[in-house]
C-alpha cells in the first residue's frame, strides 16, 4: 500500500458503501433526537470490512487516527478506534506510541460517542495502558456526565478481570449502581459476569447489591451462575 492515510482509508471504504447495509444500521443503532445517538451518520459498510479496513492500515500515525475520528461518518470513526486498539497490541509498538494512542483516546472522547465504538478501545487500548499504571482516571470517568466516559470505565476493566484483577471492576460497577442508562447497567453485568461465580468477592457483592440492582445488569451478571445461585439472587431482587 502506497499511502496509509485517513484519506486513503476512507477511499477504500467509500468503495465498499452499500444501501442495504445503511439501512441495517439505522435499525441497529439509535439516531433519532433524544436518543443515544443523536446525530451519528452511517455510510453503510459491514464492521466486518471496517476492521479487515483498520487492519491492512494498522501502521496509520496518530495524527491521521485523529483525522479519522473528526469524521462526521460513523464506519470512519469505528475504523479509528480499531486501528487504535490493533496498532495498541501490537509487539512491535513502542511505549512512546502505545501512550500516545492512549492520550489520544481520552482526549477525542467526544468522538468516540456511541457503545460500539467505545467497546472496540476502551480495554483494547485503555485498560491495557492501566495494567500496571494508576487506574485513578477510571474513576473520574466512571462519575463523568458523559455515557460514554463511563462506559469506557467499565469496559476498561476487562484488561484487569482477565488478569484475575477483580477490584477495580466491582468498585466501578458499584459506583454504577444508579446509573439512568440501560448501556451502562449491561456494561456492568458484562464486566461483572466475566469475573464469575468462583469469585469469592462478586458474591459478597450481590449479597449487597442484588436486591437493588438494575434488572438488566443483575441478569448479566448471572448468566453463567448455577440454577441455583441464580434464582437466590433473583428471588433477592424481586422481594428487595
Amino acid at each position: 500500500m502506497s499511502e496509509i492515510s485517513a484519506d486513503a482509508f476512507m477511499a477504500r471504504m467509500e468503495a465498499l458503501q452499500s444501501d442495504a447495509e445503511k439501512e441495517k444500521y439505522k435499525r441497529y443503532f439509535k439516531t433519532a433526537p433524544g436518543t443515544y445517538g443523536e446525530g451519528d451518520i452511517f455510510m453503510g459498510v459491514k464492521m466486518g470490512n471496517v476492521f479487515d479496513l483498520a487492519k491492512a492500515f494498522v501502521s496509520m500515525a496518530p495524527n491521521e487516527i485523529e483525522k479519522l475520528l473528526y469524521s462526521p461518518i460513523h464506519e470512519h470513526r469505528a475504523g479509528a478506534v480499531s486501528i487504535m486498539a490493533k496498532q495498541y497490541r501490537l509487539k512491535a509498538t513502542t511505549e512512546e506510541r502505545r501512550q500516545t494512542l492512549f492520550d489520544l483516546y481520552l482526549s477525542r472522547h467526544d468522538r468516540i460517542n456511541n457503545w460500539d465504538l467505545v467497546d472496540l478501545g476502551a480495554w483494547n487500548v485503555v485498560g491495557e495502558h492501566l495494567v500496571s499504571r494508576s487506574r485513578d482516571v477510571l474513576y473520574t470517568l466512571a462519575r463523568s456526565t458523559n455515557i460514554w466516559e463511563r462506559r469506557t470505565a467499565m469496559l476498561a476493566c476487562f484488561a484487569f478481570i482477565r488478569r484475575g484483577e477483580h477490584g477495580d471492576a466491582l468498585a466501578i460497577a458499584e459506583i454504577l449502581l444508579d446509573d439512568r442508562e440501560d448501556l451502562i447497567h449491561k456494561a456492568c453485568g458484562w464486566m461483572l459476569r466475566a469475573i464469575g461465580p468462583d469469585s469469592p468477592k462478586l458474591i459478597a457483592f450481590l449479597d449487597r447489591h442484588a436486591a437493588t440492582m438494575p434488572r438488566t445488569m443483575l441478569r448479566a451478571t448471572l448468566e453463567n451462575f448455577p440454577t441455583d445461585l441464580r434464582a437466590h439472587y433473583m428471588a433477592a431482587a424481586t422481594s428487595g
